[in-house]
């Protein structure tokens, strides 16, 4: 944990590229005055980030972005989600308040308790969840503007076993696991996916997790926003919970450049959205 980290940072990519790749689980930072609302002693918080965190996957974003033929943009969050979770729905929308995890959690992933009863949410949501909305908004939109298209890449990892807090922890859990949305997946951006990930023992959707991030501005009413989510589970890459990555690392980051140089070949190829 660091004192005053960055909320949040666009590294740039290529500028006739319309990929973004947004990588919002792999900090562990809480800054002081928010671990002074959390109830975890110091070792149980670290040991919470462990099962929270999707370690190095801003390290896999990397790699993809160096490998890339035309190097993706990247929106990386340098705060841990404890902090607040940029891609859940800031009200009743969101399903995993059922299980104390909505936009700021007040659960573990053990469901004990985080934050103490009664705990007001609001002040994190305006500090620090509305400003990394409205800033991924403005990094879409300026891959529109530059582009005429954005095709957001959600890049997240999971744990081999189900921990309690997930709500559908039964169904598969495949070694990538791809999360789809009906308006704003199309077949070709999935299909490339599975191609680039192929290699790793098997590629499944939406299960463990579904579902893509979308800025609210875009979501469900601007087909020319693309976006899928890519689930890494952590044996292929890590030493679980919270350790070091290993060599699936780099070839990870190889795959997804992979996936990044043929969706932007694609967009070349068929042109702007209409």
């Amino acid at each position: 944990m660091t004192d005053a980290p960055a909320p949040f940072e666009l590294l740039a990519g290529a500028p006739d590229s319309p990929v973004l790749l947004h990588v919002p689980h792999s900090s562990r930072a809480v800054p002081p005055e928010v671990r002074a609302g959390i109830v975890l002693g110091d070792a149980e918080l670290e040991r919470e980030l462990d099962h929270i965190t999707d370690s190095h996957t801003d390290a896999i974003a990397a790699v993809a972005a160096a490998s890339a033929g035309a190097a993706p943009w990247r929106f990386v969050n340098r705060l841990s989600r404890l902090v607040v979770d940029p891609e859940r729905f800031p009200d009743e929308r969101e399903e995993m308040l059922a299980v104390g995890m909505g936009a700021v959690y007040t659960r573990t992933t053990h469901r004990a308790e985080l934050r103490p009863a009664g705990f007001d949410p609001a002040p994190l949501v305006d500090r620090y969840f509305t400003p990394y909305a409205e800033a991924m908004t403005r990094a879409v939109e300026a891959r529109l503007e530059a582009t005429g298209r954005a095709v957001i890449v959600d890049v997240h990892s999971y744990p081999t076993a189900a921990l309690p807090y997930e709500l559908h922890g039964d169904g598969p859990r495949p070694p990538v696991c791809l999360g789809t949305d009906a308006f704003h997946t199309p077949p070709a951006l999935l299909a490339a996916a599975r191609r680039a990930f192929a290699g790793f023992g098997g590629v499944g959707t939406d299960s463990p997790f579904a579902g893509t991030y979308v800025p609210l501005a875009h979501y469900g009413r601007d087909t020319r926003v693309s976006a899928l989510m890519v689930e890494i589970r952590r044996d292929l890459y890590m030493s679980e919970p919270g350790g070091p990555a290993g060599p699936g690392e780099r070839a990870l980051g190889v795959a997804l450049a992979a996936l990044v140089d043929a969706v932007t070949d694609e967009m070349l190829r068929s042109g702007p959205a209409t």
